[in-house]
């Protein structure tokens, strides 16, 4: 079997970042052999959210596309681009300068002027609105209404990566899995759902836990700190995937734009043989 490559490939806009987005998705196509971590950066408006996006851009490197019109923060992304040693395009520009050599006059910069209320966009939108009525275990009475459901314990983070999934198009619905609650009778149910297990090491939830339990001043939850108790869940989400026939993705290493790619590829690919991403 042959072993994928990837590489990073970060879209940074001062609007949504939907035209990177499409055009990423049109040249990702070509080169079935490679496949790309996506990082989507909108809304980089000022020097400090680009800061931001270049530290974001160093910590992993790959290809840069951008929108960006404002001249200086472009400059500035080029510059730093180039420091790392890594490519940086301008989307927009070879085609802008085809415009403006035919038509001789130059463009009009306008932030999002190139955005056009399509079906894909409205298919977003639907399912960002589906996605936040469904998260936290409120599951639509008709399972087959999600494309998928992620299912986890605390701290494997659903939430964020369904929040990544819905502004991909994918109507998305999380669901914790807690200790002593039985699993919600529509997940035993045969359903169309794409359904996928989340797990981390012990040690890293424990840890993310922790620091939870500091962040809102709770002394009396040490069961939802203790390794043993954590390795004990992740041992019940994994049998209760092994029992329905559902893959499993560990978040551990993972940003949530790469378990989002994960997800999305064994998505497409559910009709052949899946094993544990």
């Amino acid at each position: 079997m042959d072993i994928l490559r990837t590489f990073h490939l970060h879209m940074i806009s001062d609007a949504t970042g939907e035209t990177l987005i499409t055009i990423a998705k049109a040249v990702r196509v070509q080169y079935a052999q490679v496949r790309a971590i996506e990082h989507l950066h909108p809304l980089v408006r000022s020097r400090r959210e680009l800061e931001r996006v270049v530290k974001d851009v160093e910590a992993a490197p790959g290809i840069v596309l951008y929108t960006l019109f404002n001249r200086e923060l472009a400059d500035e992304l080029e510059k730093s681009c180039k420091r790392l040693n890594i490519p940086c395009v301008p989307a927009l520009k070879p085609i802008l300068q085809v415009f403006e050599s035919y038509l001789g006059t130059p463009s009009t910069p306008t932030v999002g002027g190139q955005h056009v209320l399509d079906a894909d966009y409205f298919r977003r939108i639907e399912a960002l609105n589906f996605t936040m009525l469904h998260d936290d275990g409120h599951l639509p009475q008709n399972l087959n209404d999600a494309d998928i459901v992620l299912i986890g314990i605390s701290r494997t983070s659903k939430t964020p990566t369904s929040i990544y999934l819905a502004n991909r198009g994918f109507k998305t619905a999380n669901v914790p899995l807690v200790p002593g609650v039985e699993v919600p009778p529509a997940l035993e149910m045969p359903t169309n759902a794409f359904v996928v297990g989340l797990v981390a090491s012990a040690d890293r939830i424990a840890q993310v836990r922790h620091n939870r339990v500091i962040e809102h001043a709770h002394n009396h939850l040490e069961d939802y700190v203790d390794r043993e108790a954590i390795a004990a869940e992740i041992a019940q989400t994994r049998a209760l995937c092994a029992r329905h026939g559902w893959p499993i993705i560990d978040v551990t290493r993972r940003s949530i734009e790469e378990t989002a790619a994960a997800i999305i590829r064994l998505y497409h690919d559910r009709e052949a043989p899946v094993l544990e991403a």
